[in-house]
């Protein structure tokens, strides 16, 4: 190996000078596009993440995941079909809010079981059950990549449901002033008459009110803030304390998830640059990376990965066409 890359010093400079230069500009363009310009940035990431592995699937015949992914973008088009709609129907705003927060909660839950069974996997928990350190570190990269890619679709498709859904409602405008004016115990984001009082326990859902005293159902503002990604009253438009609103403290890592999706949506749907060189190298020369992830995880590793490692994992897997055979 060292022979044929000798008096390649200067070229490998330059090469890593120009890929450093070309990611630190490309870096920035994303950041300067993502503030100028949210709304085309936000549409254009999502068509990324909807379509992109729609053309690995069938290119490489993953019949898992392109049945799944059928399934969701068969019920999601569904959704946003009834969203979009004029005159809206008063069942509408409910039904989009209860489908994308039943997905949230799914992806939640897979997340946090692949997750733990990655952990179990590099502790060497699963030897106490007699599994396999691949099988159940398969497992857990199946389960943690399917919630993490779910949950960044459910999310995106809750925020664009929810501007049209509001702004059809009338209570909500994305600029300007609402152009209806808001009742006594009515809803702003499903426009339906609230009938659980506030001091009242509900049978199905209870009655959340704001720091601005407007009142809503359980479920439509949770669609609204965790899953719709406000962070504002849908009428007034006044800054909503979400950590106030829900006390329990199990119920506040939905946030810390969130935040967890919005980084592995940028981690995923914008890495060109790392692409692109990665297929620079040739494909039999697997870094000590692709080892780990092909052979699996030894039970005696140290636990010394965080959250921010375990996205950066599962990136990877999105980029490698070698690794990412096994996951679907």
């Amino acid at each position: 190996m060292y022979r044929m890359h000798r008096g390649h010093e200067s070229m490998h400079v330059e090469m890593i000078l120009i890929f450093l230069c070309t990611l630190v500009i490309a870096q920035i363009v994303l950041v300067q596009w993502r503030q100028r310009h949210g709304q085309s940035y936000n549409l254009v990431t999502l068509l990324q993440m909807w379509v992109v592995p729609l053309y690995f699937t069938i290119k490489l015949y993953w019949w898992r995941f392109l049945s799944m992914w059928g399934m969701f973008s068969a019920i999601t088009s569904y959704i946003l079909f009834r969203a979009t709609r004029k005159p809206l129907s008063g069942r509408t705003p409910r039904l989009v809010y209860k489908w994308f927060l039943l997905i949230y909660k799914l992806s939640y839950a897979f997340g946090v079981v692949g997750y733990l069974a990655i952990m179990f996997t590099m502790c060497g928990f699963n030897l106490f059950f007699k599994i396999k350190a691949r099988d159940s570190m398969d497992f857990g990269i199946v389960s943690l990549f399917y919630g993490l890619y779910y949950g960044v679709m459910g999310r995106d498709f809750a925020e664009i449901c929810s501007d049209y859904m509001a702004s059809t409602i009338g209570f909500y405008s994305m600029s300007g002033m609402p152009t209806r004016s808001l009742g006594d115990n009515v809803c702003a984001v499903c426009g339906q008459k609230i009938i659980v009082e506030l001091d009242e326990e509900g049978l199905i859902e209870n009655t959340y009110q704001l720091s601005c005293n407007h009142v809503f159902h359980e479920f439509c503002i949770r669609g609204w803030c965790i899953v719709g990604k406000k962070q504002t009253c849908p009428y007034c438009k006044e800054k909503v304390d979400l950590k106030r609103m829900i006390s329990n403290p199990w119920e506040r890592t939905h946030f810390l998830y969130g935040q967890i999706l919005d980084w592995l949506r940028y981690l995923v749907a914008w890495q060109p640059v790392e692409q692109q060189h990665k297929q620079t190298q040739h494909p039999l020369h697997l870094s000590h990376c692709d080892r780990f992830l092909i052979q699996g995880c030894s039970p005696f590793v140290k636990p010394t990965m965080d959250l921010l490692s375990l996205m950066w994992l599962i990136r990877y897997f999105l980029l490698q066409h070698l690794a990412i055979t096994r996951i679907f």
